[in-house]
């Protein structure tokens, strides 16, 4: 079931919100920070890679202290085991039985500093948590919470006694991406206010794990179409057969691709994935996971390259989906997304008189605390409920051939926002649950 229209633009101002929150401490830097947060909603991690002193650290405390949650940092050094990041098994003399001490890899957010400073021994400790979501210690399995995210730092410069991290673990990384340094205006903002040491101190908290993990739930039902779907599938073959490329761009790196393209719609208003969407995410979420050709690599080659080669060959899916017309109690979009042009042209039908199981995505806003409370409220009355009301036709013309759906009405699920709680934190309505 596709997020409502309404739902998609409670979501876009939400998210708008968690980066300027961010931005307190890291001035100048609000699409790093988009994609920072793009990847937490999409329960994937992030590789920060970039020179000494431009704000990685600070970027990944900031992000902590923005959401209410558990967070730890794990600085990684040649002499770390992987019990140091797990956690081990002791003995209890007094209760004469083997008791679990919980690692730092349990929380919310987790810094892992310097990651290539650790043994690949040390370094695999990650792989089953980062896929799974998951830790196995002495034949025992301990979930993680959710949401869960790994932000790894690592030096380009200082190569030595360092470990460079295995193709496995690079493909783990749903985004790697860079910071840089910030524009004069930046600059001379943060030399202004020097005698505050640590500017993440400054960032409090203004959103619950809980809505973040309904907000990532939310995302998840952005509506992608098959013609979009195919054209990952065409990007990901022609990086596979690039003659730069000794391996291409894996399963999981079309699945992840998928992922974040639904949150990044999401963070526009858009409760559907356009080819613009692909595009602009594809150099964050690929490069990475490319093994290029030692002799190209010699002669210049870059995956940086290689990628926005793809991204001009592959054609993108065009067409112009009309616009779509709904009758019913609650409507149905006329949604083809994989049909629309880069602009979204005839992208949504007209919605009917009503949408009862949309309500309450827009209540009053004390903060983002109501208009957050409602907004997920709605979304579950919607989820639960399964449906998106009665004889909802849509139709379209042209290419975009036609988007319908039926169903039977849901349950109303207006909110009165004066019930919502009135903190300054976003959090989640466990009494619409």
């Amino acid at each position: 079931m596709t997020m409502t229209n309404e739902q998609a633009s409670w979501f876009a101002d939400t998210f708008a919100k968690l980066v300027a929150n961010v931005g307190i401490s890291v001035l100048g830097k609000d699409e790093v920070v988009r994609m920072v947060l793009t990847a937490l909603l999409a329960e994937g991690h992030v590789l920060l890679e970039d020179a000494p002193g431009t704000g990685k650290t600070m970027l990944a405390r900031s992000l902590s202290a923005t959401v209410q949650g558990t967070n730890s940092r794990i600085q990684f050094t040649p002499d770390l085991l992987p019990s140091d990041v797990t956690g081990i098994t002791i003995y209890d003399q007094k209760t004469q039985a083997f008791e679990f001490h919980r690692g730092p890899i349990f929380a919310n957010l987790v810094l892992a500093d310097e990651i290539n400073r650790a043994s690949p021994k040390t370094q695999s400790a990650l792989l089953e948590v980062m896929e799974e979501s998951r830790v196995t210690v002495d034949g025992t399995t301990y979930a993680q919470a959710r949401p869960f995210m790994v932000i790894a730092t690592q030096n380009p410069i200082e190569q030595a006694g360092t470990y460079r991290l295995p193709e496995a673990q690079l493909d783990r990384f749903l985004i790697k991406t860079s910071i840089g340094y910030p524009d004069r205006a930046a600059t001379v903002e943060l030399l202004a206010g020097s005698s505050q040491r640590d500017r993440s101190t400054s960032v409090s908290a203004i959103i619950t794990t809980e809505a973040v993990a309904d907000m990532a739930d939310l995302a998840a039902t952005t509506h992608v179409d098959r013609g979009v779907l195919e054209y990952v599938a065409q990007l990901c073959e022609a990086t596979r057969d690039a003659s730069e490329t000794r391996l291409g761009v894996s399963v999981r790196g079309a699945l992840a691709m998928v992922r974040a393209a639904k949150i990044w719609a999401a963070t526009e208003g858009r409760n559907y994935v356009l080819p613009d969407d692909i595009k602009a995410l594809a150099a964050a979420v690929w490069t990475h996971r490319l093994v290029l050709d030692p002799e190209a690599e010699f002669t210049g080659a870059s995956a940086e390259a290689v990628i926005a080669d793809v991204l001009r060959t592959v054609p993108a899916p065009t067409g112009h989906g009309g616009n779509g017309s709904g009758s019913g109690a609650s409507g149905a979009n006329g949604t083809n997304v994989g049909s629309v042009d880069s602009s979204g042209n005839g992208a949504n039908g007209a919605t009917g008189a009503s949408d009862p199981a949309g309500h309450g995505a827009n209540g009053a806003n004390n903060n983002g605390a109501s208009a957050t409370r409602s907004g997920l409220r709605g979304f579950r009355a919607r989820r639960d409920n399964s449906a998106n009301g009665t004889n909802g036709n849509g139709s379209g013309s042209g290419t975009g051939g036609n988007g319908t759906a039926a169903g039977t009405e849901a349950p109303s699920a207006d909110v009165d926002a004066a019930e919502a709680d009135e903190s300054t934190v976003l959090r989640r309505d466990v009494g619409g649950a």
